[in-house]
């Protein structure tokens, strides 16, 4: 009697293991899109930001996911990271870095830019965290120097900290003005859709590698 006893309370023992580990598989793959008001989704209506549309194009094909907005209007790439610890949960799987294109408007040293991209990059792997890294441009009004020092501060730091790499944010969007606010600066809705349409792989591919616990 208490060898049977024993072997079930073994079973139940393994069942139950095999319950809880059922159920964290069941967990929905946590994003986070850390960024400026590109992110946070100025000017278009509920449901409409780049987060929220993110979030349900992921649901359409069959993901399993949450996307947090952690976007502030005006936010530089060195705010982004003074407030990295409290905008990012440990918890989430994937933080998509959308930062950098207050600095250009307001012309920061590409110097100070890189720094402070880098040390998010940098926490975040500390953390465990995958990285999707969300390219910006100079805008053609500060000239070809600022370009030249701006631009490749992405595909750099994105070799370097071996994250991959959306090229261009506002790609497809930024020179059609059917696609953007009335400031030029943007998206609206639509534009938010193109952007969502775009970028979607690059997501994709890092919520399967979450969802394999690689």
């Amino acid at each position: 009697m208490n060898k049977f006893k024993t072997k079930c309370r073994a079973s139940a023992l393994v069942l139950g293991l095999l319950a809880g580990a059922t159920l964290a598989a069941a967990e929905p793959v946590q994003i986070v899109a850390l960024g400026d008001s590109l992110t946070a989704g100025f000017g278009v209506g509920p449901g409409e930001s780049f987060p929220e549309q993110l979030e349900a194009a992921l649901k359409a094909r069959g993901h399993d996911v949450t996307v947090a907005n952690a976007g502030v209007s005006g936010d530089t790439a060195s705010d982004g990271l003074a407030r990295l610890e409290w905008s990012v949960p440990a918890e989430a799987d994937i933080v998509i870095v959308e930062l950098g294109s207050n600095d250009a408007l307001r012309g920061i040293d590409p110097a100070v830019t890189r720094r402070a991209l880098s040390d998010i990059l940098a926490k975040l792997a500390d953390r465990g965290q995958a990285a999707l890294l969300a390219g910006m441009l100079a805008p053609p009004n500060l000239g070809e120097a600022y370009a030249k020092a701006f631009n490749p501060i992405y595909p750099e730091l994105a070799q370097e900290h071996g994250v991959p790499l959306y090229r261009f944010f506002l790609a497809g969007v930024v020179t059609n003005p059917a696609l953007n606010q009335a400031d030029g600066m943007h998206p609206n809705a639509d534009g938010v859709a193109t952007i969502v349409e775009a970028i979607l792989p690059n997501v994709e591919s890092l919520v399967a590698a979450a969802a394999a616990g690689d």
